[in-house]
């Protein structure tokens, strides 16, 4: 029987196949799957923010792109996975708050999606498919087994990507 394993915010977990992991609550955050297609390994990372340097208190690793995505990939390496054929998906990243003035303050979710998209292109990890920006918070569940990426969010059908 398989397990969907809760991801919290700034947090991140892997799975093997049939097992899959979620995150709630993606407002300006984005979630980030990652898995090696051949052995299903896969796993979600829930980012806050786009810059670990930016900030003194960075201690949390999976709170920031830059940061979480690598101890991704490093988690799912040490787990089995092959690191040349990890494939990625995104979500989040939404605009949750009016822009009143504070044009780059605000913009939290644009610049988180930027982050993500950047870190992926160094490491280069193709992202396959993406739901990020728009004014919603979003519900992720994604399964390394299929690589479907489940959104859901609310008054907004279902989506797989």
């Amino acid at each position: 029987m398989s397990e969907i394993i809760k991801v919290g915010m700034a947090d991140l977990k892997i799975c093997k196949s049939p097992d899959g992991v979620t995150t709630l609550g993606l407002g300006s955050c984005v979630g980030i799957a990652i898995r090696d297609p051949l052995t299903k390994i896969g796993g979600l990372a829930h980012i806050m923010l786009p810059d670990s340097t930016a900030i003194r208190d960075n201690s949390n690793i999976p709170k920031f792109a830059d940061t979480g995505i690598e101890e991704l990939v490093r988690q799912l390496v040490a787990a089995g996975a092959l690191r040349v054929r990890l494939v990625a998906k995104i979500a989040g990243g939404a605009q949750m708050f009016g822009a009143q003035g504070r044009a780059n303050a605000v913009k939290v979710g644009e610049r988180n999606v930027e982050a993500v998209r950047a870190k992926l292109l160094q490491m280069r990890i193709p992202i396959l498919a993406s739901d990020t920006g728009l004014n919603y918070g979003r519900t992720v569940i994604f399964y390394p087994e299929t690589g479907d990426f489940v959104i859901k969010a609310i008054g907004k059908p279902e989506k797989v990507i």
